[in-house]
Formats: C-alpha cells, structure tokens, sequence
C-alpha cells in the first residue's frame, strides 16, 4: 500500500515539475553556460594571437621591451582570471572583466607603438595578425552581446511568479550582466 502511495505521488508530481518552469529554467541556464563558454573562446582566441603579435613586433621595434612586457604581462593576468559560468558572481564577473580591460589597454599601447614603424605597418604578417586581432575584438563584442541577451531571458525567466518561488527552491540564482568599461559611458574629447 506504502508503495502504491508513492506511485500515485510521483505520477501527480511528472506533470506539476514539468509545467511549473523547472525545465525552462535548465534550459535558459545552460543557454547562458553555452554562450559563456563562447564569450571565454573569443578571448581565447584573442590571448592566443598576442604571441605572434609580440614576437613581430620584437623584429622591428626591440627597443620597445617595457611596452611588449606589458602586453605579455597583460595578457598571462588575463588568461589567469578563469570564472565558470555555474557559479558567477558580479565581483567573479568584474574581475575577469578588469583583467580583460588591461590587456586591451596594453595592446592598444601597442599599436601607438607600431605607429613609429612605417616598415612594421608595411609588414604582411602584422597587417594580417592586426586584422584577425580586430575581427576578434569585433566577435568579444558579438560574443559579449549575446551573453547578455542570454543573461536577460534567464533572470527575466526566474524573476517571475510562479517561476520565482521554483527557481528559490532549486537554487536558480540570477546570472550578472557584462558591463560597459569604465569611462565608456564619457565621450571622448577630440582636439585638433
């Protein structure tokens, strides 16, 4: 008889854990893990290009080391800040954010750098390597966009009655947003 009461439980539970959202929210949360993990391989993609980057650069302009060491060393903090995507946190968030944004300012010391050599600029590797590292800052952005788009859907998901009180029981936490870099949101002032 026990066992037959847990038969008849478990058949009226089926349909209440699949219309009360419980799958929707696994399948909005492992959307965001997917399109992290795309975020986290265009900046892959990116640190991975730095080497050649450098070693290119070292041909034409040795004498600029502290500028090169920068960058090497931008880029190891950057590929050292690791955050999965099922435990993170707007500080976990921020921090890989601050080690992206330092690499991307130690590469764009770079490319002054690189403006001192016209016969670098002339150079065919480096044209090549600028060009697939701009279209990888471009896919960052795409990547990036779509994470939070992803984020929104979840959280809004979550956020909402019935969903909420489902997503408290089974520990469905809100998801952070990426976030503008600090003094994106200033125009920049232009001189002639």
């Amino acid at each position: 008889m026990k066992n037959f009461r847990l038969i008849i439980i478990a058949v009226l539970a089926i349909p209440f854990f699949s219309s009360c959202g419980y799958n929707k929210m696994v399948e909005l949360r492992e959307g965001v893990d997917a399109q992290w993990a795309q975020v986290e391989n265009v900046y892959q993609r990116r640190a991975d290009l730095i080497p050649n980057l450098v070693n290119t650069v070292k041909g034409y302009a040795a004498h600029e080391r502290e500028t090169l060491e920068g960058v090497i060393e931008a880029r190891s903090k950057a590929t050292s800040v690791n955050i999965s995507a099922e435990n993170m946190t707007e500080a976990s968030l921020k921090q890989f954010q601050q080690a992206q944004e330092g690499l991307s300012s130690a590469l764009s010391r770079l490319m002054v750098v690189v403006e001192r050599y016209p016969d670098l600029k002339a150079n065919e590797n480096f044209r090549d390597l600028q060009a697939q590292l701009e279209g990888t800052e471009n896919r960052i952005t795409v990547e990036r966009m779509k994470f939070n788009e992803s984020t929104r859907n979840y959280n809004t998901y979550i956020a909402k009655i019935p969903q909420k009180f489902i997503a408290s029981i089974f520990s469905f936490e809100r998801k952070p947003y990426f976030e503008a870099e600090q003094g994106a949101r200033q125009a920049p002032q232009v001189q002639f």
